[in-house]
């Protein structure tokens, strides 16, 4: 895999290392776990997806997942 910091929307998810895989897939992982409350509620710290949407949104559900367990 490689970084590709260029593509990657760094500043809007920052603390997610964005990564492409040789077969054209992004990958993120977060680079500070979750608590553990929130990876109980289901927050994963590595994501990926097709492309740069589908990964956003995925990042963005594990953020959102964190923050509702967070708030509880």
């Amino acid at each position: 895999m490689t970084q590709d910091r260029a593509t990657a929307p760094s500043t809007e998810f920052a603390g997610w290392r964005i990564m492409r895989s040789d077969a054209g897939r992004f990958w993120a992982s977060r680079e500070r776990p979750f608590p553990s409350a929130a990876e109980q509620a289901g927050a994963y710290r590595t994501v990926d997806g097709d492309n740069l949407r589908e990964l956003c949104q995925a990042i963005a559900e594990q953020e959102s997942l964190a923050e509702v367990a967070m708030s509880q």
